[in-house]
């Protein structure tokens, strides 16, 4: 994309974040069309049956509700499940069953569009440290019409246990990009800082009318209302430029990653305290200097497991701290299947059985679960409260790692986008309280023209936020921009 042009007429879709729920986007909207392959057979009776029925006609083009219609799968999405039943039919049984999927390019289709990325294409996957095995299995990382499988073999590599190691992952995207032909609607190192809507005086509207002249389907809303897309991006000289564009459609796929989450405490802020595992290396030289005291590692998810696994690996001395028990089903580790995912399952064998010292087989780790930290001190002392009891305890330690997930970043909107959310007197939180979107066309309730993918709205698996491109593309095409959302629109924006 050459930056020297100011786009003045508007693009029909531009999409903030460049990571796998963009990516298949861009592959929907650049044309690709799936077709239920004739020759299929799919295990539910009654999906085969529709999809027979609509036998020649692109899923894109079809009704997704009566095709998602009584399909369960672990997902909230029904798209999700229904996209994911046509690419993986009975993953989740442990079989493998062909997709019932083919694929064309029908370059009519072409909706043109911008995808808006702050680094490489993938997203927060080259984030990620790549040594990492991902916790789904590879084949369920895979983008449509691309066997991971396939591209691993290519490259002379093998899965462990199924699984793929995270810098594998962000290779895979980087390539799929390139092989599908979609690097001309990518633009890496642009940073959006801020979305507001226009309003579009009647001469405005007949001009951007009057520029739609190109084949492709997408047509201009019924009543225009556009949005402004400000930001900077890096030039070739390693400058800084600023652009500003201008979207008839605004998607929003910009995940959670790199907002770490807070306990909002007090001393959370002092040098020694972190929030991200970038900060190992330092924190584990530091303890090689001649520190002697355990670091502090504090959540229990996958994240934390991983910083459990490398300071032991680094003869590292750990306090592992955490609010749930051990035995709460929620708990991660007591969903996984232990025989795919044994790192994680010796980390909850020590949470479970060093609990309250850190003498036993496990020496230098000690479990407290139930526990709340209550401050950091300028010593480098952390206070701590046991949740049933009461009792304080206060420990030293060389640093701390607070892992307990991440918030969305979504500055560059009016609130950080908190009236899209479900709950709309709270901050958007993936988990708890995610973007509120139809679950048909994954446009936001609250905001026409305005639509979210991926862990934004709850998806927060590959295999399942597919899906919400395949909604997005149907709703675009299907001329659904200004339909099925509440007038509400937030004055500000």
């Amino acid at each position: 994309m050459d930056w020297t042009l100011q786009a003045r007429s508007p693009f029909p879709v531009v999409v903030i974040g460049n990571g796998p729920s963009a990516i298949c986007l861009s592959y929907f909207l650049s044309g690709y069309r799936p077709y239920f392959k004739e020759s299929s057979v799919h295990p539910n009776p009654i999906l085969q049956q529709k999809l027979k029925a609509n036998q020649g006609k692109s899923i894109v083009d079809q009704d997704l509700q009566h095709l998602s219609e009584g399909l369960v799968g672990r997902s909230h999405s029904p798209v999700a499940v229904l996209f994911d039943s046509l690419l993986r039919p009975d993953a989740d049984l442990g079989v493998f069953v062909d997709s019932v999927l083919t694929w064309t390019q029908e370059r009519d289709q072409y909706i043109p569009h911008l995808v808006l990325g702050k680094g490489p294409v993938g997203g927060a996957w080259h984030c990620i440290e790549g040594s990492m095995f991902t916790l789904s299995l590879g084949d369920w990382m895979e983008l449509p019409d691309l066997p991971f499988r396939d591209w691993m073999r290519d490259k002379k590599r093998y899965l462990r246990n199924d699984r793929a190691m995270t810098s594998q992952i962000a290779q895979y995207y980087q390539h799929y990009v390139r092989a599908k032909g979609l690097e001309q609607n990518f633009v890496c190192g642009a940073v959006v800082t801020s979305v507001r809507r226009l309003d579009v005086s009647a001469e405005e509207e007949r001009t951007c009318a009057d520029t739609e002249t190109s084949p492709h389907p997408f047509k201009p809303s019924a009543h225009p209302s556009l949005f402004e897309v400000n930001g900077h991006n890096k030039a070739k000289d390693g400058s800084q430029r600023a652009f500003s564009i201008r979207a008839e459609n605004i998607v929003l796929a910009s995940g959670t990653y790199d907002s770490p989450a807070w306990l909002g405490i007090q001393g959370e802020e002092l040098p020694f305290v972190h929030h991200t595992r970038r900060a190992e290396d330092v924190v584990f030289q530091e303890y090689g200097r001649g520190i002697s005291d355990p670091i502090l590692v504090v959540g229990a998810g996958l994240s934390a497991a991983d910083a459990v696994i490398s300071a032991r690996h680094s003869n590292v001395p750990v306090i592992h701290t955490f609010r749930r028990t051990v035995s709460d089903p929620e708990l991660i580790f007591n969903q996984l299947p232990r025989m795919m995912y044994p790192e994680y399952h010796k980390v909850h064998q020590m949470m479970a059985q060093q609990i309250g010292t850190s003498t036993g087989p496990y020496d230098g780790y000690l479990s407290l679960p139930e526990h709340r930290v209550l401050a950091f001190r300028p010593d480098n002392k952390c206070v701590l409260r046991h949740l049933v009891s009461g009792v304080t305890r206060t420990v030293q330690v060389s640093a701390a790692l607070i892992l307990i997930g991440s918030d969305p970043n979504l500055a560059f909107l009016p609130d950080c986008g908190r009236w899209l959310a479900v709950c709309t007197e709270m901050p958007v939180n993936t988990k708890r309280n995610p973007i509120d979107v139809n679950c048909y066309t994954y446009q936001c309730v609250r905001e026409r023209g305005l639509y979210a993918l991926g862990p934004l709205v709850g998806d927060n698996f590959v295999r399942f936020l597919q899906g919400g491109a395949l909604a997005v593309t149907s709703a675009l095409v299907k001329g659904w921009t200004n339909a099925q959302c509440s007038p509400a629109i937030d004055p500000s924006f």
